[in-house]
């Protein structure tokens, strides 16, 4: 089980598709499923100049159903809300811009965590988020904590938004950022913090194929100490 933390933007979910696809592994993009809830909660009126509805939201939990389903074309997973495929919605700068304050909801917690712990049951799994080493997989066989300087991880979300045609100055995307990593490091459930196992990975002047060395690097020395592979060194 690899957890895999870190601050918006900050490329987890790049490094956890990578690794999944290398060893062979299940990727859960655990931030998917929160947006998956904060889009469900837009469209049913129930944000508020950007401010959650918080005792009416927690009525209607129970009719969200969120599922992945792997896409042929992309080979990556899609998230479904209700059975509508979504992927695309939820990618969206107003998601991002509210996703933060539903995801500080102790109810909409708990329900992801619990379904997320199952998908996990079987181990062979990548999860990124905010809360995996710390709360989702305490006992993650490997925990990355990943991060990068604002200024990078707003470019490279503005690069993002773009290639999607989807327009937003660099200004906006880091006041976003910003504040995403207030609230997510400030909340009272489950805070985005750096568990003491975890590996710190700053990769402010890696590229994709460098961050994946590393964080391969680290996980065959575990696979190692498992037993799980030879030592061919």
């Amino acid at each position: 089980t690899i957890a895999i933390d870190g601050h918006s933007s900050c490329g987890k979910s790049t490094l956890a598709k990578d690794l999944a696809k290398k060893l062979g592994y299940t990727y859960v993009d655990s931030g998917a499923m929160y947006r998956g809830i904060a889009l469900f909660c837009l469209k049913q009126g129930l944000i508020e100049n950007k401010q959650p509805k918080v005792e009416l939201i927690e009525k209607i939990l129970s009719n969200i159903e969120l599922h992945f389903t792997l896409n042929s074309k992309t080979g990556t997973q899609d998230l479904f809300l209700n059975n509508v495929n979504v992927e695309s919605e939820i990618r969206k700068p107003e998601i991002a811009a509210i996703v933060s304050p539903i995801a500080a909801i102790s109810s909409v917690r708990h329900k992801l965590v619990d379904l997320q712990r199952k998908m996990g049951e079987k181990g062979g799994i990548v999860m990124d988020g905010r809360d995996i080493g710390s709360v989702v997989f305490p006992n993650a066989d490997v925990k990355f904590f990943v991060t990068a300087s604002d200024a990078v991880r707003a470019q490279r979300r503005h690069n993002e938004l773009t290639q999607n045609g989807i327009s937003s100055s660099i200004e906006d995307v880091l006041k976003n950022l910003i504040e995403r990593d207030h609230i997510d490091s400030n909340r009272a459930d489950s805070p985005l913090i750096q568990t003491e196992d975890s590996i710190l990975l700053d990769n402010t002047n890696l590229n994709r194929e460098q961050q994946l060395a590393f964080a391969s690097a680290v996980i065959d020395k575990k696979l190692i100490e498992l037993n799980l592979i030879s030592n061919k060194c």
